[in-house]
């Protein structure tokens, strides 16, 4: 059984890294070809489309998810089919009315946009909020039935789509508006490739829609807290879009030109660069989720607290694996990604956000398992309105840091209530002597590092120091872990066993 949890994690995480890569690459292309303007467009677009996709449908496939597994507790067939049939009338009684009124009332929300041009393109996504909510009912069945691979397949061929065609609109155009626009057609066909595909196989593997009536209450009363804090993350994304460039001005006495180029650096390049660990994070929860919501109903609590202190472990495994090589090489990686100095000094100097926020984003994932939705959004707010108190009191003093310590404020109140409450949902489960561990494991990873990053310097250029030093810190930190007892090769053996 273990075995195909590491089988499973193993192939979710290498479909999501390409997927990743994929995206990556075309970032780059796009900016190449349409330029800095039309990259402003067509991220203005789905920006706002995320938030009406959050609010729509981000609750329900984590629900749908569980609400299977629950059904595979008691052997429930029909009460499967109901959940994900309730899913899918969910999502269309929430999005059909949304894209009636944005099509229609379209000159009421022009305040949506910065840049007015932006609303003809907007509409083109329309049909994709509709398409791609009910995709994420689909993609709910495919986690609780731990069809990991077809999900993984899917994902991975969704995007693909989205490149190929992309790159093939976009070809050869020179207006930054045309091009915003045929790249934002080729997210449209995506959508409908995955919707399609995924009815299909939903039904080709037995699925059915049938009388959703009996999972409809639970279904909204677990969708609505976790979609309520996914919207909220999107709607508060915004305000410090709004407020941060704003108080930069007032308070910290940079021209808007400067306050925006600040806010660009710090959330376009230093941050995405701080979440690299969201998409092992994810790998982990995706899988892990169905298999703990299983145990969870089916009352085995050994079984449940032993995937509750693997979950935890992995995710402090993880973040003392990369803190290191950020901290002694955020400056050379900012400056071989971006050419920006700034972008890498944010990434050193707020590493360390990365052990709240692993252990934050599997804890939410875990309660959210056993039925712990309300708290997690009550514990998110919390976190939330932290991170606006940052940013508000200390921006004048710090400037753009201060919605940095904000979102490590966040993460670490959030954080510590989550295991707060872990600890009393699951008795027993031991973490702390692991985490102490790691944290010594990083200070003297990031002590070696930097050592070594500072002999290598003189010798090479800064695209070899990551090559050289990064190997190095994952070493060194791998067999510092190994040295404690706090990792073995057991995973990788029953990874790549037969049995």
């Amino acid at each position: 059984m273990k075995s195909n949890i590491y089988r499973s994690a193993a192939q979710v995480t290498i479909f999501s890294t390409i997927e990743k890569a994929l995206s990556f690459f075309y970032r780059i292309v796009l900016s190449r070809i349409i330029g800095a303007e039309g990259i402003g467009i067509y991220q203005i677009c789905l920006s706002v489309f995320a938030v009406f996709l959050t609010a729509a449908s981000s609750g329900v496939p984590v629900t749908v998810s569980r609400l299977i597994a629950k059904s595979n507790a008691t052997n429930d067939i029909k009460g499967k089919n109901a959940a994900v049939t309730a899913g899918v009338v969910a999502t269309l009684i929430i999005t059909i009315p949304m894209a009636i009124i944005l099509f229609f009332g379209r000159s009421l929300f022009g305040f949506l946009f910065s840049d007015d041009r932006c609303k003809n393109i907007f509409l083109l996504l329309l049909p994709g909020l509709i398409l791609t909510s009910v995709y994420a009912v689909m993609r709910g069945s495919f986690w609780g039935n731990k069809q990991f691979l077809p999900y993984s397949i899917i994902e991975l061929l969704e995007d693909a789509v989205m490149v190929v065609l992309g790159c093939v609109l976009v070809y050869g155009v020179t207006d930054p508006m045309a091009g915003a626009q045929r790249a934002t057609f080729a997210v449209l066909i995506s959508y409908v490739f995955s919707f399609i595909v995924s009815l299909f196989w939903y039904f080709k593997k037995g699925g059915r829609f049938v009388n959703p009536k009996k999972q409809l209450k639970p279904l909204f009363s677990s969708s609505l807290p976790i979609t309520a804090m996914r919207t909220s993350t999107s709607i508060i994304n915004s305000v410090v879009a709004i407020i941060l460039p704003l108080l930069l001005m007032k308070a910290y006495g940079v021209d808007n030109s400067q306050a925006i180029s600040l806010y660009g650096i710090a959330m376009g390049m230093s941050v995405p660069i701080l979440f690299i660990p969201s998409a092992l994070i994810g790998s982990i929860s995706v899988v892990i989720a169905p298999e703990l919501s299983e145990n969870f109903y089916k009352k085995k609590t050994s079984l449940v607290r032993f995937d509750v202190e693997k979950s935890v472990k992995a995710a402090i495994f993880i973040a003392t694996l990369l803190i290191p090589i950020l901290f002694v090489l955020g400056e050379e990686i900012g400056a071989f990604l971006y050419s920006n100095q700034l972008s890498g000094e944010i990434v050193r100097n707020c590493s360390f956000i990365l052990l709240p926020m692993c252990i934050t984003m599997i804890t939410t994932t875990v309660l959210n398992s056993m039925n712990r939705e309300k708290r997690t959004l009550i514990y998110y707010f919390f976190g939330a309105a932290a991170m606006l108190i940052s940013i508000v009191a200390l921006t004048k003093f710090v400037g753009v840091y201060s919605y940095m310590i904000g979102l490590a404020a966040s993460f670490i109140i959030t954080g510590t209530l989550n295991l707060r409450l872990l600890k009393k949902q699951c008795e027993g489960i031991k973490f702390m002597r692991y985490l102490l561990r790691s944290l010594a494991v990083v200070a003297f990873t990031c002590a070696f590092g930097w050592l070594l990053d500072g002999i290598v310097s003189r010798y090479v250029a800064p695209i070899w120091q990551i090559v050289i030093c990064a190997p190095a810190c994952l070493l060194f930190s791998g067999a510092a872990l190994f040295c404690l007892e706090m990792f073995t090769m057991r995973p990788f053996k029953k990874l790549i066993s037969r049995n």
